[in-house]
């Protein structure tokens, strides 16, 4: 999308009718999505990978839910034309629908986010018809769900047999009857996220999930070499800020322990005058 106009779900939705593609990368603050906002990024997904990647936590379950709620508010802040979608932590799942309803509420009104992105599996078509019914836009998120896994073991592709792709393709049009307003497939067989993306009416976003889908996500420090998270072997590198930031600060130690930075030519200096006039109020003293 070229456009200087804000994205919304309603032009993802138009692109898609039309055979575009949007881009969509996950994003922490507001530095960093003014950047993505200003180089043509369409969404900003604030994931619950900031477990991993900011916090340094063992595991996107991890995250609580106030800690996502103030990084989604920053990233809003910081974009003003991109859509941002927010990610529901794992812990918001631990009442019934109706908290969980709750908590998508609570995320939209306290961070001006345009959806909430959230796992699902076949039993939660109830969950995204109520928030349907409460006006809360949602993306159901199918395929490899990272917050049902406990460790990295139990991460594998999904949809490669033929029933579970079968099951697949039935869950997404089942939560896109439910009112689902995009669909995400995280590491699905390509033929299979190809199948969803061709039957939905919706957007349908890829993550890992080959080059059919109207749009692709992938995790901001996968992708610039940041390290923290376990980039899938799919992810292509765009750049190794990892080894510029390091060779940076590495520089900046250096010249602080032998001298070279601070100096005097880029201090802070008094007015003409004032030293000696403060020489003679000490010398008073």
């Amino acid at each position: 999308m070229t456009d200087a106009g804000r994205v919304t779900i309603e032009r993802l939705v138009q692109l898609k009718r039309a055979g575009g593609k949007f881009s969509v990368l996950t994003c922490y603050d507001a530095a960093m999505a003014r950047l993505m906002d200003a180089s043509g990024l369409d969404v900003l997904l604030v994931g619950d990978t900031a477990a991993e990647v900011v916090l340094g936590l063992p595991s996107t379950r991890a995250i609580q839910p106030e800690v996502l709620i103030e990084l989604t508010a920053a990233v809003r802040r910081g974009a003003t034309r991109a859509m941002v979608l927010a990610d529901l932590p794992f812990a918001c799942r631990s009442g019934g629908t109706e908290a969980t309803v709750e908590w998508v509420r609570r995320f939209i009104d306290c961070t001006g986010a345009d959806a909430v992105k959230i796992e699902v599996t076949s039993g939660d078509v109830g969950l995204i018809e109520a928030a349907t019914a409460a006006g809360l836009p949602t993306v159901a998120h199918l395929g490899l769900l990272p917050q049902a896994i406990s460790d990295r073991s139990g991460y594998r592709a999904q949809g490669r047999e033929a029933e579970a792709a079968a099951r697949i393709i039935a869950d997404a049009a089942r939560f896109e009857q439910a009112g689902s307003r995009m669909l995400l497939l995280e590491a699905v067989a390509s033929e299979v996220a190809a199948e969803v993306t061709a039957r939905a009416g919706v957007p349908v976003i890829g993550c890992c999930a080959g080059p059919a889908c109207d749009g692709t996500v992938v995790v901001l420090h996968d992708m610039i070499g940041l390290g923290g998270g376990h980039p899938p072997r799919s992810v292509r590198r765009y750049a190794d800020l990892g080894a510029l930031l390091g060779e940076a600060f590495a520089a900046y130690a250096r010249d602080v322990r032998e001298g070279r930075f601070p100096v005097e030519a880029e201090a802070i200096h008094m007015k003409s005058g004032e030293a000696e006039r403060l020489a003679e109020l000490l010398g008073r003293a």
